[in-house]
């Protein structure tokens, strides 16, 4: 069953290029597109993708504002969204998470990131290029509490692998992989540190990875 996308991007070449390379893939379809963020949350509510990919800068309404309301805590049927720009500032990154993003890719990734970006989000993981990830991770090195926020209950040894793996920015597929468990098992690890750690995303799982040293920006 294909996954069926909104593409949503002020830029007409950027978005005609993004639409190419998704509807190209034989288990994607584009049933919509949006110039501005009002158009983008009209479209995203008549069709009902299954992700919305959105620009983080547009007329109207900005990709953050978009993704809040589409995908945030006071969204009523929250959709899965994906967030793509041009501008590699951190500020755009943590806001677009914080909304509920389930994926931030920078315009330069490629079509395969973008491709695993999509499916990942349909499927309800979240992928987040590990080059930010890392930069992220270097970025609020210092600013680590001293004493980072211990988990509610401790946690596993397999955990403690899928935490690092996360932390170094492995979709779950490739955490499957690498460590020869099915899919599910990966996802269920991941819900099971975010509850144990309080994270609200794979950032902030990477983040308490790096402050209690599992891992160090830049692995």
């Amino acid at each position: 069953m294909s996954v069926r996308v909104v593409v949503a991007d002020d830029q007409d070449l950027v978005r005609t290029g993004l639409v190419m390379i998704l509807g190209a893939q034989p288990d994607i379809e584009v049933v919509g597109e949006a110039a501005d963020g009002l158009a983008a949350l009209e479209v995203a509510h008549r069709l009902r993708p299954d992700v919305l990919l959105v620009d983080i800068r547009m007329p109207g309404l900005d990709g953050v504002e978009v993704t809040r309301r589409l995908a945030g805590p006071d969204a009523s049927e929250p959709m899965a969204v994906v967030v793509i720009t041009t501008f590699d500032l951190d500020e755009y990154v943590l806001g677009a998470l914080r909304a509920g993003a389930r994926g931030f890719l920078l315009k330069d990734a490629g079509p395969e990131l973008l491709v695993q970006a999509i499916h990942a989000a349909a499927c309800g993981d979240a992928l987040i290029a590990p080059n930010v990830t890392r930069r992220l991770l270097a970025t609020f090195a210092d600013q680590s509490p001293e004493r980072p926020v211990q988990p509610v209950e401790p946690i596993t040894e397999r955990e403690e692998e899928v935490l690092a793996l996360v932390a170094r920015g492995r979709t779950n597929a490739e955490i499957a992989a690498e460590l020869y468990v099915g899919l599910s098992t990966v996802k269920t690890h991941v819900a099971s540190l975010m509850t144990k750690l309080g994270a609200r995303n794979r950032v902030e799982i990477a983040m308490w990875a790096h402050n209690t040293r599992r891992v160090r920006a830049g692995e």
